[in-house]
């Protein structure tokens, strides 16, 4: 049961490392097509916020499965 729990917390960060380095990565990419492209930095934004949208529940779905995963066992 507690290697199920420390399982669960390796998991989880991995998720949440992942991605946290996608949504930099993502970020950085925005910027530097707004830097290149100002006037359409609106819609470069728009797209930027709803892809980090997607990563971040992505990466909450990741960290609720290892968590029912570690109570399951």
């Amino acid at each position: 049961m507690d290697l199920a729990w420390l399982g669960a917390g390796i998991g989880a960060g991995i998720v949440l490392v992942g991605a946290g380095l996608g949504i930099g990565k993502l970020a950085a990419a925005a910027m530097e097509a707004m830097g290149r492209q100002p006037e359409a930095a609106g819609t470069i934004r728009t797209n930027m916020i709803i892809a980090a949208a997607l990563i971040e529940g992505l990466g909450f779905f990741g960290l609720v499965i290892c968590i029912l995963l570690a109570i399951k066992a």
